[in-house]
């Protein structure tokens, strides 16, 4: 069945609200928590590993609710009705700075980014797992994954080509000076509110019409249907190295501006009070970029399937990641440049990897009689919360190992710590995403026997074309 365009586009706003707090975060939160509210990097690393180790543990259980969720308006569609409010109300309480001594601090962090990741998981995975549901097409499955993914760059590219102009515009508003604390809250208070209005959106605008043909019977049943599903195994650890890959770049990126290209503003409008630094274009340019990949994926993927194109995709990362640390302080324009190979390599592989997903969720109902869409997408996400764990985690560790202090000048080993963070470890990462491609077992021959098998299964009950409004 062919989806009509505006499904498509509202599809698309679900990622354009996660991908706001989900950029926010990865890019700005370690920056945020160490340079603006005092917490140092190797706590900061440690509490993101903990609390992400918790909030990926949580994800099946989500994907799992949202399986045996039922209403009128289907199984994971209300999850975007009832979470948005949650979502932007966490959002913005994650960017607050309470006066606290350094205990409090880290305590606060602890429990208001532990919270922050249960609400977007309990409305990123059923939006994630919504995608399986909503046509039975493989070729539409990774049209509407390039709608999400061009969506959710836009969604990041706003947030990277404003949050820090935004911040600065909102510290210097009042009287008493500059205040980063004030600027950065209120920023994270306009995003979460653009994201709770584009959930709804998707809500209103797309519709399941997929559903199994015999439905689950246990828990159990779903949990060893998954643990037999080898293409989604291979999936998962391409996924936690494609997440590690983009992770410790953006952890890293605001600390090899700042401390080792020592860059400064790119541009500013006075009369605005509006200043871009070249981080913030080094990231808009990346997101631009990413928008290209996705783009591109689809017809890609069409001509040699989506296995070739995500192992050419991380290959040419890896390469090109591997280029960046031989540059010198004064190399900004060849940064920018590298930045934008990188990135559209990384913008093939999205699109790609959350329609693969789909056709292991085909794979699981093909071979065992049984769908668990939920399940199936929610330790996906799983997946990449642990990349993002790993990276995380590894960002903050590795910054004190390398003895990073915050706002003061560095040393020629911190600062060959930070150029490694933007360019060794991201390559290592995408060159073991891509290696896992070469043990992926579903090619496009054997993807289009499945489609054909599960079609015919489900016509005699008259699958897929039960709409839920």
């Amino acid at each position: 069945m062919k989806l009509s365009l505006r499904e498509k586009i509202g599809y698309g706003f679900g990622d354009a609200a996660s991908s706001m707090f989900w950029k926010l975060f990865s890019m700005y939160l370690m920056f945020f928590y160490t340079d603006i509210f005092g917490i140092s990097a190797a706590a900061v690393g440690t509490m993101f590993l903990i609390t992400r180790i918790w909030d990926a543990a949580f994800d099946p259980f989500v994907g799992v609710l949202g399986d045996r969720t039922e209403t009128r308006w289907g199984k994971f569609r209300p999850y975007l009705l009832w979470i948005p409010i949650p979502f932007g109300i966490l959002g913005a309480l994650t960017f607050t700075t309470p006066t606290l001594d350094q205990d409090g601090k880290l305590i606060y962090a602890y429990v208001t980014y532990s919270l922050m990741m249960m609400i977007y998981s309990l409305i990123n995975v059923p939006y994630a797992a919504l995608l399986g549901v909503m046509t039975a097409d493989g070729v539409e499955r990774t049209t509407l994954a390039t709608f999400r993914f061009i969506f959710a760059f836009a969604g990041s590219l706003a947030v990277l080509a404003a949050a820090e102009p935004l911040a600065g515009m909102f510290s210097r508003l009042g009287h008493g000076g500059a205040d980063l604390q004030r600027g950065w809250l209120m920023t994270a208070l306009v995003f979460a509110v653009l994201a709770m209005i584009l959930f709804w959106l998707t809500f209103a605008w797309t519709r399941e019409r997929i559903k199994p043909v015999t439905q689950q019977t246990s828990l159990k049943h779903d949990l060893a249907d998954l643990w037999k599903n080898k293409p989604w195994f291979v999936l998962l650890g391409a996924g936690i190295a494609t997440i590690f890959f983009n992770s410790i770049r953006d952890g890293a990126a605001m600390y090899y501006f700042k401390y080792y290209l020592h860059t400064q503003a790119a541009f500013s409008l006075p009369s605005l009070k509006f200043t871009m630094g070249w981080s913030s274009l080094y990231f808009v340019l990346g997101q631009a970029a990413n928008i290209i990949g996705v783009i591109l994926a689809k017809p890609i993927s069409d001509r040699i399937g989506k296995k070739n194109t995500f192992f050419l995709a991380m290959m040419s990362a890896a390469l090109f990641s591997f280029m960046v640390y031989g540059l010198s302080p004064d190399s900004v324009a060849l940064v920018l440049v590298l930045q934008c190979f990188i990135s559209a390599s990384a913008g093939f592989v999205f699109p790609l990897l959350w329609s693969m997903y789909a056709d292991t969720a085909d794979y699981s109902e093909w071979t065992s009689g049984r769908r668990a869409t939920g399940l199936v997408f929610s330790a996906s996400s799983m997946s990449q919360k642990f990349g993002w764990t790993l990276g995380g985690a590894f960002a903050g560790w590795l910054l004190a190992y390398y003895g990073f202090q915050a706002n003061v000048v560095q040393n020629d080993n911190t600062q060959s710590g930070i150029r490694m963070m933007v360019s060794i470890y991201p390559a290592i990462g995408a060159l073991v995403s891509g290696l896992f491609m070469l043990i992926y077992p579903l090619k496009q021959s054997v993807l289009k026997n499945i489609e054909k098998e599960l079609a015919a299964r489900r016509e005699p009950s008259g699958q897929p074309g039960l709409e839920t409004m």
